[in-house]
């Protein structure tokens, strides 16, 4: 009876770490998705050039992150037959919390280069699919 118990708590825990880890995947997956649905609805000509990170060191990830999230909220729709598409895709970025760095890095968003919007979520997808 001892065993069976154990066994069902070992059962337990171990789909619990596993259910976690699968969500954080399918969040970032349901990101990816967004971004290449955005990218050909996102205006490029005559915009705001967005701080674009690329290549965060190890710490610095969710840093990049969330100037990924705040980034994307200033993209604007390339007409306004594109902006069903875009809406939802901005719920979908708002709705998205990123975690907070366990500790503070050295760059800010203010310190990346400032790209197109186009390069700002292609580099944005490189990170997602880095993570």
């Amino acid at each position: 009876m001892e065993r069976m118990i154990i066994f069902c708590m070992l059962f337990f825990c171990s789909s619990t770490v596993l259910a976690a880890a699968s969500h954080r995947a399918l969040k970032y997956r349901q990101l990816l998705l967004t971004i290449e649905k955005l990218e050909p609805t996102v205006k490029d000509k005559d915009v705001e050039l967005l701080h674009t990170p690329e290549n965060p060191v190890e710490g610095c990830v969710d840093t990049a992150l969330s100037c990924f999230k705040s980034g994307t909220l200033q993209l604007q729709p390339l007409n306004s037959q594109v902006n069903a598409t875009f809406t939802k895709a901005m719920k979908v970025f708002r709705k998205y919390a990123v975690r907070s760095p366990g500790k503070q890095c050295e760059s800010s968003c203010e310190s990346y280069r400032k790209k197109t919007p186009k390069e700002f979520l292609k580099s944005f997808a490189k990170l997602i699919q880095k993570v």
